[in-house]
């Protein structure tokens, strides 16, 4: 093969905004003018953020709704909301407002009700390392990805999608970059769902994809 996979580690550090609301119709507000990184922190920054308890919802602001607003319908609306369905990240915002209200025209009452908690708007900021690790061959690629970190799962396969030209995850690109042989496994790659699921069972994905298709390989 050609040029070596350079594995990339990260952390995805948060940064308060002082932004917050204690109501819907404040989160509502907030949403609309809040930074990306805010919205982008909310999605995905649960996946690399320590947990102590199994979340029922994937993205911060259902589960606000649910643990604090209590509208367990507004919660499992949002939960619904899959981020890789929106490439741009101001898309996803108006997915959120126009998700919220909704809600609000069925709903006056949630309009002033204050929330047993508020929210607090965090934005993010990824910080990359490179671990010095290259790779070359599509065996070296599926003998190492088991052992990943997962801030090199999120990196590789999630971050990858707001930074190539074609959304698409950094595995899937490089392998493009030899030309036919390996579409296939792109595409599989290309096909693995990295939101609804944990970084651990995503790196578990990775490999089984991997290791399925080398061994159709071998025949």
């Amino acid at each position: 093969m050609g040029d070596a996979f350079a594995v990339k580690d990260c952390a995805l550090i948060a940064i308060a905004t002082g932004e917050l609301a204690q109501t819907l119709r404040e989160l509502r507000d907030k949403l609309k003018t809040i930074s990306t990184s805010c919205i982008y922190y909310h999605f995905w920054g649960g996946l690399l953020r320590p947990r102590f308890d199994d979340p029922e919802y994937q993205n911060d602001f259902a589960v606000w709704c649910s643990r604090s607003l209590h509208d367990k319908a507004l919660a499992e609306r949002l939960a619904l909301i899959d981020p890789t369905h929106y490439p741009d990240l101001e898309d996803l915002r108006r997915e959120l407002v126009e998700t919220i209200e909704e809600r609000l025209e069925e709903s006056e009452v949630l309009a002033w009700m204050t929330a047993s908690g508020r929210f607090y708007f965090v934005r993010s900021q990824i910080v990359v390392f490179d671990t010095g690790k290259r790779i070359t061959t599509l065996e070296e690629l599926t003998s190492r990805v088991p052992h990943m970190s997962q801030g090199t799962v999120f990196y590789h396969l999630i971050d990858a999608r707001r930074r190539t030209p074609q959304g698409n995850n950094d595995f899937s690109e490089w392998l493009m970059g030899f030309g036919e042989e390996y579409r296939e496994l792109s595409d599989r790659i290309t096909c693995i769902d990295p939101y609804f699921t944990t970084l651990t069972d995503l790196r578990d994905d990775l490999s089984k994809v991997l290791l399925s298709y080398t061994r159709e390989r071998r025949g």
